[in-house]
């Protein structure tokens, strides 16, 4: 069974930084890409950030570009987040999802109904 287990939000005042993880198991990161998104609240689904199976990175919002860094530890199995300079604006649920589907996940920007999500860590950004 395919699961994922997002790890590492928080309360970070602005201009904080976090490092969010996403822990993959019943599978291999190895062979498929993955990706992070995230919902604020009364918001629709943003995709950030997706790092294919040959750790090509994709960047989809320009809001995080500079800021947000997507890496994979392949040993661990596990996808990484790094977020500085965090601004009010970043609060929201993050998510990390997949579609096993060769590299598809970095090819559907918002996700969709065929992707593995994870159940999300919020990161809340407020002084």
């Amino acid at each position: 069974q395919v699961r994922l287990v997002e790890s590492g939000g928080g309360l970070v005042q602005p201009g904080g930084s976090l490092r969010l993880s996403c822990k993959a198991s019943g599978y291999t990161m190895d062979y498929y890409g993955i990706g992070w998104f995230r919902q604020a609240p009364g918001k629709e689904r943003e995709g950030l950030l997706c790092i294919s199976s040959s750790e090509e990175v994709t960047e989809w919002a320009d809001s995080v570009k500079g800021r947000f860094i997507i890496s994979k530890d392949r040993r661990a199995n596990t996808l990484y987040l790094q977020m500085s300079n965090l601004q009010p604006e970043d609060t929201a649920v993050y998510y990390c999802a997949t579609d096993l589907d060769y590299d598809r996940a970095c090819m559907v920007r918002d996700g969709d109904s065929r992707f593995t999500w994870g159940q999300g860590t919020q990161v809340t950004v407020s002084s």
